[in-house]
């Protein structure tokens, strides 16, 4: 019998990276998750940021994500980081841009791995980066009236 770690679906996939987008209209979950699904993958992590009613103790009236022409590429970099550094099976990461209203989904990433450590981590270190290193930028108007932008890098 030959041991676990023999077995292809062990490692990473070849092209891992299945969807990498910026979008001006609403997310899809179905998309995202369909994009990542790999029969070799036990595992998936999903991460969804949605538009929430308040910031820093104050109501949130408006908000709107704008971005670099080079975002989906900073995307892209920072998923190929991902996929160097965990087994990824499959990785999809879309953002939205303009206008959003409470409750919609601002940024959906998902990775499937051959385990659900794995896929955990770098779910998480997927957002994590992109949050960071990516050129989105949200603006924010607070119900007294008063705005702010909150940069992503």
């Amino acid at each position: 019998m030959a041991a676990i770690d023999d077995h292809p679906g062990e490692y990473a996939a070849p092209d891992p990276i299945k969807l990498i987008a910026v979008r001006d209209r609403a997310l899809s979950l179905d998309e995202v998750f369909r994009a990542v699904g790999d029969d070799a993958a036990g595992g998936t992590a999903l991460f969804v940021g949605t538009v929430r009613n308040h910031d820093g103790g104050a109501d949130v009236d408006a908000l709107g994500y704008s971005c670099h022409p080079s975002a989906e590429a900073e995307m892209r970099r920072v998923a190929e980081k991902v996929v160097a550094q965990y087994p990824v099976r499959a990785l999809a990461a879309v953002h939205r841009v303009g206008d959003l209203a409470v409750g919609d989904l601002a940024v959906v990433v998902a990775v499937s791995c051959p385990h659900r450590g794995e896929a955990f981590e770098a779910c998480r270190k997927l957002i994590d980066d992109l949050k960071h290193e990516v050129p989105i930028w949200k603006h924010q108007t607070f119900t007294d009236g008063t705005q702010e932008w909150v940069g992503a890098c």
